[in-house]
């Protein structure tokens, strides 16, 4: 299933749910935190009946901060990654929308952004319902206590990142977004919805004991415990090829020192940022 047409049904649901929430809303403007979330805002606006408009300019430079070492470094790169048009935050009452909220590091710096160009009122809405639970199986989602919804309602998180108020899509609404566009004869009836619902598909072999296994392992703190360990035993990182994308180790080519291959480093830190 193409994303395009199931992003444009969450946008569309997305809004039903702001009107039944908030039927007196007073909502001037939507704008999109770039780029992905584009779609459901924009037909979020539609449903809306209410003017769509570019507020970010993305630096295309900086990596997805939520996967970003460390709570400052994330921080940063949310400021340096993102820079408002101020003339589409004056005086309005903006919604803004994005595609999820996973550790609302980059939603509490980018409603602060909103402000400070001078928003009135900040309303924040996510096309994927709250991320309550860790992945397992291979995306790189926080552990369960970093996640900004883990233990906390929509109350809670709007004042957790600053805004007036929080809307999340529902998780039916989100199954229903992707069902509705599916090829007729090959409709989508089942979803690993694991980070919304805490329902895993090894279902009885994931257990507290794990769960609290990977916060052990995948925590920031215990990230930079391994990293501060292994500069005191005078360990060194690998050898990098391809300009930094990876580690020497996984070239093949015969003689690859010798190539050089043009690359956007992994660490996608300007200098002098973090070291």
């Amino acid at each position: 299933i193409p994303v395009y047409e199931p992003r444009l049904k969450m946008g569309e649901k997305l809004a039903e749910k702001i009107i039944r929430k908030y039927p007196q809303h007073d909502i001037d403007v939507v704008i999109p935190i770039p780029d992905t979330s584009r779609t459901s805002a924009l037909q979020a606006a539609y449903r809306l009946d209410r003017p769509f408009r570019e507020g970010f300019i993305k630096n295309r430079y900086i990596a997805r901060t939520f996967i970003m070492p460390g709570q400052e470094t994330r921080k940063k790169s949310v400021r340096l990654k993102l820079n408002t048009i101020k003339s589409e935050f004056a005086g309005k009452n903006v919604l803004l929308v994005d595609d999820s909220i996973v550790r609302g590091t980059t939603a509490h710096e980018i409603v602060q952004m909103a402000r400070d160009a001078g928003a009135r009122k900040v309303y924040f809405t996510s096309a994927a319902p709250p991320i309550r639970y860790p992945n397992i199986y291979g995306i790189d989602i926080p552990t369960q206590t970093e996640l900004i919804a883990f233990q906390r309602n929509e109350e809670d998180i709007a004042k957790k990142i600053g805004c007036d108020w929080i809307v999340y899509q529902d998780l039916e609404d989100l199954e229903a977004s992707i069902t509705e566009c599916s090829p007729p004869g090959h409709e989508l009836k089942k979803f690993d919805t694991s980070c919304f619902s805490g329902r895993y598909v090894t279902g009885a072999s994931i257990t507290d004991e794990y769960f609290q296994n990977l916060h052990d392992q995948r925590n920031d703190e215990a990230k930079q415990l391994r990293k501060n360990g292994g500069a005191q035993s005078g360990q060194k990182k690998g050898a990098q090829s391809h300009a930094g994308c990876e580690s020497v180790n996984n070239d093949k080519r015969p003689n690859h020192a010798n190539h050089v291959v043009p690359c956007e480093p992994l660490t996608n830190q300007p200098i002098g940022l973090v070291r």
